[in-house]
């Protein structure tokens, strides 16, 4: 399948069984038309994009620039606590609804034993409920395991807002550039489908230049490959 296709909303992805996909990321719907003797359905694009898969072809989604976060089931996403209620959190994710995330929806949590999160805690969460109709459900939780598996609350560091096609590129394993950073320093990241990119690294200096580097790239400034030099300059100016 071809992962350079470009998109407009109601265009049929090209390539695509229907039949082959057991998955529908954001931008993609299944619908149907009927003829004389059948019924045939077919995926179509809801927004302008690119078209995307994973390596199977078994999940399809259609990234664009844009940062209005649209929710779909499993997905790991970086939200913001905006408020907090008796059975848990509501959680800004960039969608049009806030999202819900119960108090005992961490590995472990009881009612005498959960976390306490704050107004303005940062939360690294999957999506387990995604509904148009519905306030998306937060877990923090891996669905198969029930371990955490680095779903928690993100101490520290920064927060980078960037495009969701950034994001999902920064999630690729062939994509250079958070290979070619870690190569000047080490550091910790977490990558929300959601256009949200938590980082920490030993220094603040450090871990501006990392925040600059991937939105400087995003943006269009500089190319992937080339941000290890540009960090590196940038590094020497915020240190004087």
């Amino acid at each position: 399948m071809s992962t350079a296709a470009v998109l407009l909303p109601g265009d049929i992805l090209p390539s695509v069984s229907s039949s082959n996909v057991s998955k529908l990321g954001p931008g993609t719907l299944l619908t149907s038309s009927r003829g004389t003797s059948s019924t045939a359905q077919f995926l179509v694009a809801t927004r302008a994009g690119v078209l995307g898969s994973d390596k199977g072809g078994k999940k399809v989604w259609v990234e664009g620039k844009g940062k209005r976060y649209i929710p779909a089931t499993q997905e790991s996403v970086i939200g913001t606590v905006v408020a907090r209620h008796a059975e848990g959190y509501r959680v800004d994710i960039g969608s049009a609804q806030m999202a819900s995330l119960d108090a005992l929806a961490f590995e472990g949590a009881t009612k005498r034993n959960k976390p306490n999160l704050k107004v303005g805690s940062l939360v690294y969460a999957r999506v387990s409920l995604a509904n148009r109709d519905m306030e998306p459900e937060l877990e923090c939780f891996d669905a198969t395991t029930r371990k955490a598996e680095g779903f928690e609350e993100l101490k520290g560091g920064m927060v980078v807002s960037c495009s969701l096609q950034m994001s999902r590129h920064l999630l690729h394993p062939t994509y250079p550039l958070l290979p070619l950073l870690a190569a000047r320093f080490p550091f910790e990241t977490a990558i929300g489908v959601n256009g949200q990119v938590w980082i920490r690294a030993g220094t603040v200096t450090q871990t501006i230049a990392l925040g600059r580097a991937i939105k400087e790239v995003d943006e269009g400034r500089i190319g992937a490959e080339a941000v290890g030099q540009w960090v590196d300059t940038l590094e020497g100016v915020l240190a004087e």
